[in-house]
């Protein structure tokens, strides 16, 4: 049985995909272009909702997440941000933003993961010095969830 751990980190993984997918070739029907990569996944559609959810809300907000990330890279032209940094950034901006269920240091650390994974060696520094700038701007505990 798949922990939700492990499920969520195989969910930010294929919602990371996607999102860098995404930014290269846009699609003109988001819904479609879902459906075909959702099938070459080895897993059920329904085993990646936390991904769609993911990838639909940092799409919504992208124009918002991409400020935020202008804002917080210093000393650093938004064109030259790695498409595959930028997808990372653009995850775990839109859940420390949006997803008050998730504590910032997980979305900070799971980013950190996936700049291990697959960027370079110097992803990780840059990646968690504007995610953490971002988190001292939210004004909350940083590692817990808010709960209503």
């Amino acid at each position: 049985m798949t922990s939700q751990f492990h499920q969520r980190r195989e969910c930010r993984a294929a919602a990371f995909q996607y999102l860098y997918a995404w930014s290269v070739n846009q699609p003109a029907d988001l819904a479609t272009d879902l459906q075909l990569f959702f099938e070459h996944l080895d897993k059920p559609r329904d085993h990646y909702a936390f991904a769609e959810e993911l990838i639909h809300g940092a799409i919504d907000h992208v124009a918002e997440l991409d400020e935020n990330i202008k804002t917080l890279a210093h000393n650093w032209e938004f064109d030259r941000i790695a498409r595959i940094d930028l997808a990372i950034l653009r995850l775990a901006m839109f859940e420390m933003l949006y997803r008050k269920d998730i504590p910032p240091v997980v979305s900070i650390n799971e980013a950190i993961d996936l700049s291990k994974q697959y960027s370079s060696a110097d992803a990780k520094r840059f990646i968690n010095g504007i995610l953490d700038r971002m988190k001292d701007k939210l004004g909350r505990d940083s590692r817990k969830p808010v709960t209503e």
